[in-house]
Order: C-alpha cells, then structure tokens, then sequence
C-alpha cells in the first residue's frame, strides 16, 4: 500500500496528489515492487532485501539516489512466547523524493522528532533515529518482563518460565546484531557527509545518533549477560524447588501409611490383644492409635524442621 506525504510548514503532512515528495509503502505486494522498479528506478535486490528480516543494514550510493537500509524493531504484541523480532526497512534518498519501504504496518511521523523537519535528508535521519528509540524503549520492556519471571521462577517447578526467558536470550542475540549493523551504517553516513550533502546541523545530528545507537548496544549487551549468567542459576532454583516438594510429598505419604499400618493390624482376621475383641469402644480405640501415630509423625516433622 502506497501512503503520499510531503513537508510543509515543518511538518510532515499527508499528500494526495499523484506525485508526492515523500511516498510510503507498507508490506509492498509484487506488484507496488515492480512499480518501484519501472517507474522509480530502484533497483530490484534493494528493493528486496528492504524487506528481508535477515539483510544486514548497509548504504548504497545509485546514479540519482542514494539506498540506505537500516535495522529497526518489530512491533511487540505480547502472548506466552516473549519473542522480540527485528525487520528490515529502506530509505530511497533522492534530491526531490524520499521513498520510504517498511515489511509491516505502522503510525510515521507522529513522534515529537517529526514536529520540525527542514528537509528530506533530515527526515531519512529521523526515521533511523526513530528506530534506535524503538530499539530502547523495547530494552525497557524487557527489563520489566525479566523481572518478573525471576520472581514467577523463585516460586514454580514449571518450565514454562525457563523457556520464556530463553526466547528473551535469543532474542538479545538479534538486537544486539541489529544495534551492531546499524551503528556501522551511522559511521558510514558520517564519513560520506559530504557526499551526501548533509548540513552541519544533520553532520552534528549524526554524531548525536552515534552515541544514541552506541548507549543501546552497551545497554543490550549488559542485559544479554545479565540473562546468560543467570539460566544456569535459575535451573538450579527450579531443580531445589522440585527437590522441596519431593520432599513434602514424601512426608505426607509417610503420615497416611503409619496410621494406615495400625489399622490394618488390627484389621486382621486374628484375635485383637487384652479385651479389644469384646471391648464395645474398640473400633473408636484403634482409630485413636492411628491418630496418636499420625501425630508422632507431624510431631517428629516439625521438631527436626525447627531444629
């Protein structure tokens, strides 16, 4: 789907017309990539590997534009798995265009960011900015959700938590290779200021991006050994509350068979001793040997559990 947008008055305003400055295209079909091919000139590995999850982020300067492709987070929705995915997306830089090509829905232009833009090579940084910020707030929520389900392990035998926080590992391990490339596209954006016209005030908002992208990779990679030193000491959380319940299921298995011995002793077709056989409260006295012997059991427990 195509979206028309253009700059006006700072701002960043949807357009109508036929031949917008800034065009948008969200999970492009194979139809909208053959019209950015024939009528836009793009070049058509590029234009694929906009949308390719596993293409690394890179520059590429063409004879009227310039490609750059960059990593960004997808969006978050939740569920059991905990699975944090990062997407792929292409800013076509031309002197008078900037086409803009995302593999999934999303709300452009509504950040603070986009309340002053001066140009379209401002915008295309913002929109690479835009991402790091994503890629941030995305670190928060994993801080919160790995901070309770160290609380929900403490407390459960289940798997359940183990293997969330093991889609949260792996999930690092593409942030981290994300936040990676796409600082090596910062520094090549950097280097070929010139080239590609930047103003000092877009120069100097890159060495800001830099910094940005440099502050999110150091806190990914402090959260990613964070969860891998942890796994191990979380396993043996999980093994030492199985061994406690083990252990209280076994104690209660212990107090029902000592009362249950007493009963099926004197439940047997013998004579009973002393004047049980004929003692018309005998029923009611075995039942209290077996409560008695129940309760030198529970008795012994909590003596050797206080202890």
């Amino acid at each position: 789907m195509f979206k028309g947008y253009q700059i006006q008055n700072g701002r960043v305003v949807e357009d109508q017309s036929d031949a917008p400055q800034i065009l948008v295209t969200f999970v492009p079909t194979d139809d909208e990539k053959r019209v950015l091919v024939t009528h836009y000139k793009l070049d058509e590995h590029t234009v694929n590997s906009s949308v390719d999850p596993d293409e690394l982020s890179r520059l590429e300067f063409e004879p009227e534009h310039v490609a750059v492709i960059y990593k960004r987070p997808q969006n978050y929705l939740g569920g059991d798995q905990l699975e944090f995915r990062t997407s792929s997306a292409a800013l076509f830089l031309f002197k008078e265009r900037l086409i803009i090509v995302l593999n999934e829905q999303l709300s452009l232009f509504g950040g603070k960011q986009f309340n002053r833009v001066g140009s379209l090579s401002e915008l295309a940084l913002k929109m690479l900015y835009m991402s790091i910020s994503h890629f941030l707030e995305h670190m928060k929520a994993m801080n919160m959700i790995t901070g309770d389900l160290e609380g929900r392990i403490n407390a459960s035998v289940e798997n359940r938590y183990l293997i969330q926080l093991f889609s949260l590992e792996k999930s690092l391990v593409y942030y981290l290779n994300a936040i990676t490339t796409n600082g090596v596209l910062i520094e090549r954006l950097k280097n070929a200021s010139a080239k590609l016209g930047l103003s000092q005030e877009e120069t100097e908002f890159l060495d800001d991006m830099a910094i940005e992208n440099n502050q999110c990779l150091r806190q990914t990679e402090i959260q990613a050994n964070i969860l891998a030193s942890l796994m191990d000491a979380r396993a043996s959380i999980v093994s030492n509350n199985l061994n406690v319940l083990m252990k209280t299921l076994n104690l209660i298995t212990i107090g029902i068979m000592v009362p249950t011995l007493v009963v099926s002793a004197f439940s047997m077709n013998v004579r009973l001793p002393g004047n049980l056989q004929t003692h018309p409260l005998a029923f009611w006295i075995i039942m209290g040997f077996a409560f008695v012997s129940l309760g030198a059991v529970m008795a012994w427990w909590f003596t050797r559990k206080i202890r």
